[in-house]
């Protein structure tokens, strides 16, 4: 991948693929390709196949996809399923037909069975029974591997795919009926200090154990493996460390300065217990995560205070 190639960064505006954008940017690259979903609705065959048609590109980095937290996965899963499978049999299958050089899929960990041995390994896939909260979202994003994988061995297409662990950073989702546990956090800290809200209601129990990752760590990660991977088999990004709900609802207290109580609201669901890449192919390759999650956090609240949410 050459600094002048045309590079298609689909989901530019997410969090991943607005990270992934900027990184490109930063290094150099001039000839970036991007569309909003007002521009090119990905769900439509025709429609992308008409921007593949004209615009040619040479690489493509596939972050577009409808995401949300437990509570969003759990009620919208048609809609998680649907969205999802068209976006990625779309774009992939709009890349083989237009020669496209490289193609990277972005998956998620949630893609690995509930009860799965700890740290997840990528062999671990379709080994066991999936979490049901966020069934459909994750059998989309198997269906994306197993895509990637179709199109490299029947038409010997250079599409690789990377399962990222939970993600955290700039242009995250802050609803809260719909986003991850970490932005929600974020909002109810910042909107309860803010308030002087005597205390913070967090869902679950507080035990589960998640391992989080830096979205700029992640952009990284991406251009090494364009640059570096071109194996058939999917690879793990993950941080390397997990921690409990409780223990990250302390630190954004912590860096939120919230002075009130935390309490746990139990009648929420957990979801998967302990959720923990081995991430030591990719490491065994010379990428490491280069951003702690104190660091990580701090920046991103930095960021949500300089936004719209600031405000709040």
């Amino acid at each position: 991948m050459n600094k002048g190639d045309k590079i298609f960064v689909a989901g530019h505006r997410g969090m991943v693929g607005s990270a992934i954008y900027r990184n490109l940017e930063r290094r150099g690259y001039t000839n970036l390709i991007v569309r909003t979903s007002d521009q090119l609705d990905l769900r439509d065959q025709s429609a992308v196949n008409k921007f593949f048609d004209t615009e040619r590109p040479a690489f493509v980095f596939l972050a577009a996809a409808k995401v949300g937290g437990i509570s969003a996965n759990n009620i919208y899963r048609a809609d998680f399923l649907y969205d999802n499978l068209v976006i990625e049999a779309n774009v992939i299958h709009a890349a083989y037909r237009h020669g496209v050089t490289k193609l990277l899929f972005l998956g998620s960990s949630c893609i690995y069975p509930k009860n799965a041995p700890q740290p997840l390994r990528e062999e671990y896939l379709l080994s066991g029974h999936l979490e049901q909260t966020n069934e459909p979202y994750a059998i989309a994003k198997i269906a994306g591997i197993k895509l990637c994988e179709a199109y490299r061995d029947q038409y010997g297409c250079n599409f690789i795919a990377a399962m990222p662990t939970n993600l955290y950073g700039p242009n995250d989702n802050y609803d809260l009926a719909n986003s991850h546990v970490l932005p929600a956090l974020l909002r109810k800290f910042h909107e309860a200090r803010v308030n002087n809200q005597p205390q913070v209601e967090v869902w679950g129990s507080g035990k589960p154990l998640r391992e989080f990752l830096h979205v700029d760590d992640l952009a990284e990660a991406c251009h090494f493996l364009m640059q570096q991977y071109d194996e058939k088999q999917f690879i793990n990004v993950g941080y390397g460390k997990d921690i409990s709900i409780a223990d990250l609802a302390m630190l954004i207290k912590e860096i939120t300065g919230y002075a009130g109580q935390i309490v746990y609201n139990t009648g929420q669901p957990d979801g998967t217990y302990r959720k923990l890449m081995d991430s030591s192919r990719i490491q065994s390759m010379g990428w490491q995560p280069v951003i702690g999650l104190r660091q990580g956090i701090t920046r991103t609240y930095e960021h949500f205070q300089s936004e719209a949410f600031s405000a709040i």
